[in-house]
């Protein structure tokens, strides 16, 4: 039973094969900008690799920039194919290999599919990435000194005054570290002496944030230290001054940067999906017209296409029958013994 038989003259078939040209070109150009678009948010979670736990979040990535490549040269394909179906002399020499692109093609979808709903699923692991990734970074604030560490007071800084955030869920989680390394305090006092055997670490904790947590809007200078405590300052009550510091937390600032890019690649993404299955549609349509045409006295006749040549659950028990026979076309046959062999034995 052939499903959705459509007409076509030969108007039709030209005017096909030109809109699915252009609709190819534009899925190039679409495969070049996911590739684009997957190097770019490669490049952007490599930036911050110091405050993520974990490469499961690179999955997304690396598949924009599979997508991406697989889409540019499977649709330059496409292109070639629309061109030479406007002239029968340079079509015939697709013949054989139309099919299995299309299949290839249709496997590409998929992946093209799984690669934009990935951009929307994987916000669970970015967030657990991130809680442990900042609160690993905020720990080692302090670590200047130590080899492979030096650099994380810089990432920490920097985050938190390019996305206004402070702490990983907020200000309150430098006051659980030290975050001043002992080479900066005076042990010879006591106040030092004194919060370092306040608890059972020996930290140096304090009720204190780095200057990057401070608020340029705030009308009054920043105090970072003693935030808790209301009479170490003049005119103060830390229940009311909020512009004093930054009160969203890290985490929650970069989930939503990254969730965000995500959600607006993976948009991109499967509006580059619906647009190949369009022209998957239209090229398996366009083939079968054409093909119908080759070798005719007048090629200008009409001709008939087709989505598929039987049902869809027949379309499949034959392709897989077909991919059996060609993955198994390096099977050696077994010989059987000549009879006389078996004579003299």
């Amino acid at each position: 039973m052939v499903l959705l038989k459509v007409k076509f003259t030969f108007q039709k078939r030209a005017q096909l094969a030109q809109t699915l040209w252009m609709l190819c070109w534009f899925s190039v150009l679409a495969g070049v900008l996911t590739f684009a678009l997957g190097i770019y948010l490669k490049c952007e979670l490599k930036r911050r690799s110091e405050v993520m736990d974990n490469t499961d979040i690179h999955l997304v990535p690396d598949t924009l920039i599979l997508v991406g490549l697989l889409s540019t040269v499977i649709n330059f394909g496409a292109v070639k194919i629309c061109n030479d179906a406007l002239d029968l002399a340079k079509f015939p020499r697709w013949k054989g290999y139309i099919q299995p692109y299309l299949v290839f093609a249709c496997l590409f979808t998929f992946l093209m599919l799984f690669a934009s709903l990935l951009s929307y699923f994987m916000r669970g692991n970015l967030d657990s990435s991130l809680k442990i990734g900042l609160k690993n970074g905020i720990r080692f604030y302090k670590d200047t000194d130590t080899p492979g560490r030096c650099f994380q007071k810089k990432t920490i800084d920097h985050i938190q005054m390019e996305f206004q955030c402070c702490g990983n869920n907020n200000y309150r989680d430098w006051f659980e570290v030290q975050w001043i390394s002992n080479r900066y305090l005076d042990f010879n006092t006591r106040e030092v002496r004194d919060r370092i055997k306040s608890n059972v670490d020996g930290r140096y904790l304090v009720d204190g944030v780095p200057f990057s947590c401070c608020n340029p809007i705030s009308p009054r200078p920043c105090i970072q230290h003693q935030i808790t405590n209301n009479s170490a300052h003049y005119n103060y009550d830390v229940q009311t001054e909020e512009l004093n510091l930054w009160m969203t937390g890290c985490r929650e600032a970069l989930l939503s940067y990254y969730t965000g890019m995500m959600a607006t690649i993976g948009t991109s993404v499967l509006l580059c999906y619906v647009t190949q299955i369009g022209v998957l549609t239209g090229l398996r349509y366009l083939s079968i017209a054409t093909e119908a045409v080759v070798g005719q006295e007048n090629p200008e006749c009409d001709s008939e296409g087709y989505l598929l040549e039987k049902g869809p659950m027949e379309t499949v028990c034959a392709t897989v029958e077909a991919l059996k026979a060609v993955l198994s076309f390096n099977k050696v046959e077994t010989q059987t013994e000549p009879a006389a062999v078996k004579e003299e034995k």
